[in-house]
């Protein structure tokens, strides 16, 4: 019987591009134009995506509500609207587009998106505000100064301050917005920056691990870190922190600003790179910063083998953990039942495609009953504390808030701390939402 022939478009697993985002056509607003009504007119005769968040909603009442019903009846002055409403949480590509590469039609709408984002940036089209909420290191250091930070969340706890800020910034009066600590995970733990240890193998693990803090886990909520740091050791992981480190990048990514996504890449690869060498595993307990450093830095600098060799060493938490588990290597002696935990999975830990490790691993104690939330929480980092986003991430989180609800469950969060913070704030119960590290952490008693 002949050999058939390759099987072509979407039947084949999908495949992502390197961007090819240094060749100067990628910022030509003809040709990025000319690509933006392809791909609008695609998604416009398909509409898979319409409940995933509101750029796709956006474009469909553009099209229904122009003159000719399809995509060249709309203005293209309006597809920065659907643009700015893209957070690039990766859901469209990885969990429904029909026609990614590689099918003909080579269809990558979030890599649009930052293309789009990019040559906005570039055109100096961006807000004193966006600059300001990117600047995860620069705000985090100075809000964390012991006065200032005691300050900082006086005044965002104080509606006619935070009237002034949405005045002057536009960070919407209502939006939760997270509290800033002067005791930082840096300033907590300074004898595991740089420390010595062995590890214990299992599978693809070297059983020791370097933890890359995060600009929101160093100065937000330090304390998810501190219950990292304590699961993993009672399972006999040693954590070290990065002598340094800056923010991923992934806030500036979001916002296309390719330059600054390139400093911090100049300023941590080398760092992990050389803890890579010493026989360190990585892990960060934000999904977006694991994110950054396993999909989207590996996409933008493709023939760099040291972005390389971090994306292979970093790990999700829960990943990591049932990775052990799996050869015999996790700690099983958990001394209290969880009950019922409802828990959103994060975009960007779902677009990983390392499965449900969180509902796996905390499934593990007993007495526990674990529900996952497939859905988006609407929150994405900077754009729930816009002003003229807020209103839709409110909408967007409902369906989540909702169910949580409906569940009544005794413990409630999420993989991303932002996201269950804004799920917390949607059900009017601000500061209730657990991480999942923080109820592990629980569940062993330590």
């Amino acid at each position: 019987m002949p050999a058939l022939p390759p099987r072509e478009g979407s039947l084949e697993a999908p495949i992502r591009h390197p961007l090819d985002w240094r060749n100067p056509a990628f910022y030509d607003e003809g040709s990025l134009f000319e690509e933006l009504e392809r791909v609008f007119d695609i998604c416009h005769g398909c509409r898979r995506c319409v409940s995933l968040c509101q750029s796709f909603p956006t474009l469909f009442d553009l099209v229904d509500s122009s003159e000719s019903l399809e995509v060249d009846g709309v203005a293209q002055v309006d597809y920065w609207k659907v643009v700015d409403h893209c957070y690039l949480c990766d859901l469209c590509y990885m969990t429904k587009c029909p026609y990614v590469p590689p099918h003909a039609w080579n269809l990558d709408f979030p890599h649009l998106m930052l293309r789009a984002k990019a040559v906005k940036y570039r055109a100096g089209d961006v807000k004193l505000r966006d600059r300001v909420l990117t600047s995860t290191d620069l705000v985090g250091s100075l809000a964390g100064i012991p006065v200032v930070s005691a300050v900082v969340n006086a005044a965002n706890e104080n509606a006619l301050a935070r009237r002034a800020l949405e005045a002057v910034l536009a960070v919407h009066r209502d939006a939760c917005v997270p509290r800033y600590q002067s005791k930082t995970l840096r300033r907590a733990e300074p004898g595991r920056i740089g420390r010595a240890a062995t590890g214990e193998p299992a599978g693809a693990t070297t059983g020791k691990v370097a933890l890359f803090v995060t600009c929101y886990g160093n100065y937000n909520e330090p304390d998810i870190n501190a219950d990292l740091i304590a699961v993993f050791e009672h399972n006999g992981i040693p954590v070290t922190l990065a002598r340094q480190e800056q923010c991923c990048g992934m806030p500036k990514l979001e916002l296309g600003n390719l330059a600054a996504v390139q400093a911090a890449k100049e300023a941590n690869i080398p760092v992990l790179k050389a803890l890579v060498d010493q026989g360190w595993d990585l892990v960060a307990m934000i999904p977006s910063c694991v994110l950054m450093f396993k999909q989207e830095l590996p996409l933008l600098f493709p023939d760099d083998p040291d972005v390389q060799a971090v994306k292979e060493a970093m790990f999700d938490p829960f990943e990591y953990l049932m990775i052990r588990h799996k050869h015999g290597k996790l700690n099983l002696g958990f001394k209290r039942p969880l009950g019922r935990v409802v828990y959103q999975a994060s975009c960007h830990q779902r677009v990983q495609n390392i499965g449900q490790k969180t509902r796996e691993v905390l499934a593990l104690v007993p007495d526990t009953r674990v529900d996952v939330i497939e859905r988006c929480s609407g929150h994405d980092g900077t754009y729930a504390v816009k002003k003229e986003c807020y209103p839709v991430a409110m909408k967007i989180v409902k369906p989540v808030a909702v169910r949580v609800a409906q569940a009544a469950p005794d413990h409630f969060g999420s993989d991303c701390p932002m996201a269950g913070a804004h799920i917390a704030h949607a059900l009017g119960q601000d500061g209730r939402q657990q991480h999942p590290l923080t109820l592990l952490r629980m569940a062993y008693g330590i």
